[in-house]
């Protein structure tokens, strides 16, 4: 799932690396690749203020999740050729010699991937004191087995710091003529829209979507049983102009097309800069993601490392991260709307309702994404 990080402010870590504290030959260090931006620059600076020891940290700020998973599979020289899933599209990186980091950031798609290739080790929660105070939602998404499925009595294979959602994202302008704005899906539709619309370059996204809009769930395990679903793909194809997981935002910008479906990560910074643009959470439910801190496999499990993680969910710590970095806590924090951007009252004070129907997008057996795969290419091969 590749999902990318428009977060153009300076609210984030933007540089090619932090590196804090002076390196001595004893002393304690901490080493974390994160998503640029994920993480705000002042929270990396509260973090080195509050621990007791002396600490040299470096976090090294990475573009795309997939480029973190590449380093987790060269860390541990996985081969990517010949292998099943969302992973048989990756290429090793060639020659790097990085060290090992000490936690890296992975988003809950990936996580099923690469409990299975090993390139993860489990983390110990015995040291993180705020993991009692996640809610189960949470827990339960990062307890897998050691072929990453989910299993309520699995070790815990990640940390999440923050959420989104799969969202729309429209041109007003366009529509004032009419007497209607988007609000869910069904609304994709409309004849008004037809080659108007691009969607995200993932089956799991877009079948998601018609399978919600039917009133079916985002992990449906088979397709076979939804009689109206091709159907319902048919007719959403003629609406689409292009699919594409990277650059959907720049033709909406342009007015090349009206609508899109895109990630919230993307799209809630953006917001500001193009007033034009509106961005709506969908009433039925919609696909949430997760940023996850996960520990490489074979790396010492330091206490500092789960210090880390613990001061992230510090409710305090937390609430910033939320802020500045644009996007929803896993941890209960209590978020004034006078303390968010007017734009982003909506977005980020979530309506539980909304909440309670949408879902992740967790791991499906192989046939069943194979079942994706097939008829999401079968339907945009359609003329």
């Amino acid at each position: 799932m590749d999902r990318r990080s428009f977060l153009l402010g300076t609210s984030g870590l933007a540089v090619s690396q932090l590196l804090i504290g002076c390196a001595g030959k004893n002393q304690i260090q901490l080493n974390v690749q994160l998503l640029k931006n994920s993480i705000p620059g002042q929270v990396v600076n509260q973090f080195r203020k509050n621990i007791k020891s002396e600490a040299q940290l470096k976090f090294s700020p990475i573009d795309q999740i997939k480029s973190l998973f590449q380093q987790l599979q060269t860390w541990q020289q996985v081969k990517a050729e010949n292998q099943q899933g969302l992973t048989r599209f990756l290429r090793m990186l060639p020659g790097q010699k990085t060290p090992k980091a000490d936690l890296v950031t992975l988003g809950d798609y990936w996580l099923k991937a690469a409990i299975e290739q090993k390139i993860i080790q489990p983390i110990e929660t015995e040291q993180i004191k705020q993991w009692s105070g996640l809610s189960e939602k949470w827990q339960q998404l990062v307890q897998r087995d050691d072929q990453g499925n989910l299993n309520p009595q699995g070790k815990v294979w990640g940390a999440p710091y923050r959420w989104g959602n799969t969202v729309i994202v429209y041109n007003r302008d366009k529509f004032k003529e009419f007497d209607w704005q988007p609000q869910d899906w069904e609304d994709l539709w409309r004849s008004e829209l037809r080659s108007r619309i691009s969607l995200l370059n993932q089956p799991r996204e877009v079948i998601g979507l018609v399978l919600k809009k039917l009133g079916k769930s985002y992990n449906t395990e088979n397709l076979d049983q939804i009689p109206a679903l091709e159907t319902e793909l048919q007719a959403l194809n003629q609406q689409v102009k292009f699919y594409d997981s990277t650059t959907y935002l720049e033709p909406l910008i342009t007015g090349d097309t009206w609508l899109a479906v895109g990630w919230s990560s993307d799209i809630i910074p953006i917001l500001n800069r193009y007033p034009k643009l509106a961005m709506v959470i969908p009433q039925s439910g919609t696909a949430i993601w997760a940023d996850l801190w996960v520990s490489p496999a074979g790396v010492e499990k330091k206490v500092l490392a789960s210090e880390w993680i613990n001061f992230c969910w510090q409710p305090n710590i937390a609430k910033q991260i939320a802020i500045l970095t644009k996007t929803n806590s896993p941890i209960a924090i209590n978020i004034p709307a006078d303390e968010l951007q007017e734009t982003l009252n909506n977005l980020l004070l979530q309506n539980q309702e909304i909440l309670e129907k949408s879902e992740f997008l967790l791991p499906l057996s192989s046939a069943t994404s194979k079942q994706y795969e097939s008829l999401f290419i079968k339907i945009k091969n359609l003329e």
